[in-house]
């Protein structure tokens, strides 16, 4: 074998997450030489593809998981706002790179769709209003709207209106400002000015193992799946954001950092359709409460999305079950994942989390009749016809030690570190791709300490509020926002959704009922 190839930074993954760090990284040091390896032949197609993922831009607007009622009856709101803080420095950074070039086309990648949190039944209404009055006194969610009149809400929701029957009450929080987003559009473009301005892209080829050399560099093995040809990749920092696999490979190169982290893969399917007189009815992304017992993850969703152009509408998600870490993976990932200082926190989440092993054994026995009426409770006329299923990515979610517990399994997205600062990977999932940026953020300013505040006059260009918390600095927050709303082009008309629907539902915080 050659002598390996040299490179500054190596990125194992070709998703949102190394598409990210690979600018952010150019942008900051144009200098560096940086490698890309990808174990499939194109970009994006794994967890970060527009059919893999549920496409919202996650900023806690919908999500009910995210505000949780405390015993006395009120509202957490604590980590709906961290997370609506953390979209906000992603929506910055977007901007930046399509003013400055990074991002050509900003409509293939992002549009405005409405988010929207909906229950039904008088308990659930009374917590939905509770949700609204707490959060609506934040600048970053002040234009949210409480909705529980039937009228209002056939207006804006006629799909879910029609055969629904109001004797049961209804309520919805809407919010007009919401996104979606097509992360592999995004992660192409990313890599494409990566590409562009000398980043080498090996496709097809698969990183095998990593090894820490004396003088704190990394040395990649790497395997050319087509032809079965190896190299070497030197690399002085390695990002891995291989997705499902990011924890082997963490794992092999041996960090202690990765010592006692398991992964539990949970795959998704959806419900989808593009039938033109449906996906008119319904422009929004709509989330309800996850069933009783039923994981985070599982909360169900009616939603628009915009691909390629092209309105559909997809639901879900319904949970699939393989050892595989990846949607391309191998039935041996999960055997061959369990190490001796990980397996008592996996043993331990295998024991205490009896109600995700009978949630997916539920899901995994459901007819494709059974999905389309688990369906109805969003769209009362859903016709099993109109809408197939279609199979998700996988997502591996994070297990992790816990005192007394053995093992504790994590529903949120964890950066891992190595001391020396000259290796980290991304593991878990929601809300994952729409925090990207301040993901990345995070590994830059751990793995390159020394050099970080000096990068910061940079990265404040880019992100204007870097440090700050906007929900503190509400006249910053404004500025930032309409900045962002016109570069972005949020404030026309979402591309492929016909204005049939749009019709009376411009945003009126005035409007809303109470």
């Amino acid at each position: 074998m050659s002598e390996p190839e040299k490179t500054d930074v190596l990125l194992v993954g070709a998703g949102i997450m190394s598409a990210t760090l690979s600018v952010l990284l150019r942008l900051v040091e144009p200098g560096w030489s940086m490698t890309l390896v990808e174990r499939l032949d194109g970009a994006a197609a794994e967890s970060s593809d527009p059919w893999n993922n549920a496409g919202t831009g996650h900023s806690a607007l919908c999500e009910l998981n995210y505000t949780p009622a405390r015993p006395d009856g009120s509202i957490d709101i604590t980590k709906a706002v961290h997370i609506n803080e953390q979209f906000q420095v992603s929506r910055q950074f977007w901007s930046y790179a399509v003013e400055n070039g990074v991002l050509p086309d900003v409509r293939n990648f992002l549009n405005p769709i409405p988010h929207v949190s909906f229950v039904h039944g008088a308990d659930h209404a009374d917590y939905l209003k509770r949700r609204y009055e707490a959060l609506v006194g934040n600048p970053l969610f002040a234009t949210m709207e409480f909705i529980d009149d039937r009228d209002e809400f056939t207006r804006r929701l006629p799909l879910m209106a029609q055969k629904r029957d109001f004797s049961d009450p209804v309520a919805l929080n809407w919010t007009q400002d919401g996104t979606d987003v097509d992360f592999g559009s995004l992660s192409r473009q990313l890599i494409g000015y990566g590409a562009q301005r000398g980043m080498s892209t090996l496709f097809g080829h698969e990183v095998r193992d990593l090894k820490q050399n004396s003088d704190s560099t990394w040395t990649a093995k790497v395997v050319n799946r087509r032809t079965g040809g190896t190299r070497k990749i030197n690399a002085k920092f390695v990002f891995v954001g291989a997705g499902g696999y990011a924890l082997p490979l963490l794992q092999k190169a041996g960090i202690k950092e990765a010592k006692g982290f398991g992964g539990f893969p949970v795959g998704g399917e959806w419900l989808i359709t593009g039938k033109p007189e449906l996906t008119a009815a319904h422009q929004a992304k709509v989330y309800g409460l996850p069933p009783l017992g039923a994981p985070p993850m599982s909360v169900p969703h009616l939603d628009t999305r915009v691909i390629n152009g092209k309105s559909w509408l997809l639901f879900g998600p319904f949970a699939g079950w393989s050892p595989k870490f990846l949607k391309q993976g191998k039935a041996t990932d999960l055997p061959f994942s369990v190490k001796p200082d990980n397996l008592i926190p996996m043993l331990g989440v295998g024991l205490t989390e009896g109600g995700l092993l009978k949630y997916l054994i539920g899901q995994l026995l459901l007819s494709e009749a059974a999905r389309v009426e688990t369906l109805r409770e969003f769209a009362p006329s859903a016709v099993d016809s109109d809408w197939e299923l279609d199979i998700a990515g996988q997502r591996v979610q994070v297990i992790k030690k816990a005192k007394g517990k053995g093992g504790v399994l994590e529903f949120g997205t964890t950066v891992l570190s190595a001391a020396d600062g000259s290796i980290a990977g991304l593991l878990g999932a929601s809300p994952g791709a729409s925090t990207a940026v301040p993901a990345m953020f995070d590994v830059m300013q751990r793995c390159f300490a020394d050099r970080y505040e000096g990068w910061v006059p940079k990265l404040k260009e880019m992100v204007p509020s870097l440090g700050t918390k906007l929900s503190d600095e509400p006249g910053l927050f404004e500025e930032v926002w309409a900045h962002g709303t016109k570069v972005l082009k949020l404030d026309s008309p979402a591309s492929g959704v016909p204005d049939v629907a749009k019709a009376g539902t411009e945003h009126s915080p005035t409007a809303a009922t109470a």
